[in-house]
């Protein structure tokens, strides 16, 4: 089965049907710590796509949905093998991380890696993943990660956070913000 490419979207404009909320963290301990707290609204079957600069804290937010999925193994960036499995140490789903920045955007590659497959029992987060991997499902979490501008600003990250289809339509993210 060959995946069509998704049509173009800016990523700062809402996408119809979706749900937003917009979140500062000023360091990487705090991205960390949504991480967290995004990782209790998350179940299995869940897509979350991060995008961001390189350096821009997409690596540390899987770090502490980690930690809140309870899973095994230190989360790091996939880069070089492209996809890491995190099994849970509990009752928890696994976490499957995937890097699509070294992918060329072929969506056959993508598709080489099964995520359809372990979609239903897992949380997927990829990395780098918009305009690859939105196929897979209706229901997807885009989190959209700016650097600050400034000399002050080094540490400071604005994210938007999307909830796209039915799963996340009564979402509340707001206390992603707590």
């Amino acid at each position: 089965m060959a995946m069509e490419a998704p049509a173009a979207h800016n990523p700062a404009e809402p996408v119809s049907g979706s749900v937003t909320t917009g979140i500062t963290v000023d360091s990487p301990d705090l991205m960390k710590e949504l991480g967290r707290r995004l990782a209790k609204l998350l179940r299995a079957g869940d897509l979350v796509m991060l995008t961001g600069e390189l350096g821009a804290g997409k690596t540390t937010l899987t770090r502490g949905l980690g930690e809140g999925l309870g899973v095994r193994g230190a989360v790091t960036s996939p880069t070089f093998v492209i996809a890491r499995v995190h099994p849970p140490l509990g009752d928890g789903p696994p976490l499957v991380h995937v890097d699509a920045y070294r992918l060329g955007g072929g969506l056959d590659e993508m598709e080489d890696l099964d995520l359809d497959v372990s979609l239903a029992d897992s949380v997927i987060v990829v990395e780098w993943g918009e305009g690859k991997v939105e196929e897979l499902t209706d229901d997807r979490l885009h989190v959209l990660i700016h650097r600050a501008v400034g000399d002050t600003a080094d540490e400071v990250r604005h994210l938007t956070v999307t909830g796209v289809g039915a799963r996340w339509a009564s979402a509340d993210l707001s206390v992603l913000s707590a």
